[in-house]
C-alpha cells in the first residue's frame, strides 16, 4: 500500500496542491489524504475518479505506469516537436533527452 501513497502524494504534488485542497477535490478530509499518502488507507474508486478529472494519473497511482499518451491527442506543437526529435543524430537526441528530463524535475506539470 505504500506505493500506491507515494505515488499519490508524487501526483499531487505535481498537480501543486495542498493535502487539505486535494482531499477537498476527491471529497474526503485532510487527515484522510494524509492517510491515504501514508499507506494507512486505500482510496476508494469514487475518490480516485473525482481526483482524476484535475488530472491525476490513476492508472500510475495504482500501477506505478504512467498512462501512455495517444498520439492523436498530440497538438501541433507536440506533433512538430517530436517530427524535429525523429530527425537527429543519436547523440543530439541523447541531449535532448537529457535536458528534458532536468527540466521536468523542476517543473509541475505540462499546462
Amino acid at each position: 500500500m505504500s506505493g500506491i501513497g507515494s505515488r499519490l502524494r508524487q501526483e499531487r504534488e505535481r498537480l501543486g496542491l495542498s493535502q487539505r485542497v486535494f482531499g477537498e477535490i476527491g471529497g474526503v478530509e485532510a487527515n484522510a489524504q494524509g492517510n491515504y499518502e501514508r499507506g494507512g488507507r486505500a482510496p476508494r474508486a469514487d475518490y480516485l475518479s473525482l481526483v482524476a478529472q484535475i488530472g491525476e494519473d490513476v492508472l500510475y497511482v495504482l500501477t506505478g505506469t504512467a498512462t501512455p499518451i495517444q498520439l492523436e491527442s498530440l497538438s501541433q506543437i507536440e506533433e512538430k516537436v517530436l517530427a524535429d526529435y525523429c530527425a537527429m543524430f543519436k547523440e543530439d537526441q541523447d541531449a535532448i533527452r537529457r535536458l528534458t528530463s532536468t527540466l521536468a524535475e523542476h517543473s509541475f506539470f505540462c499546462a
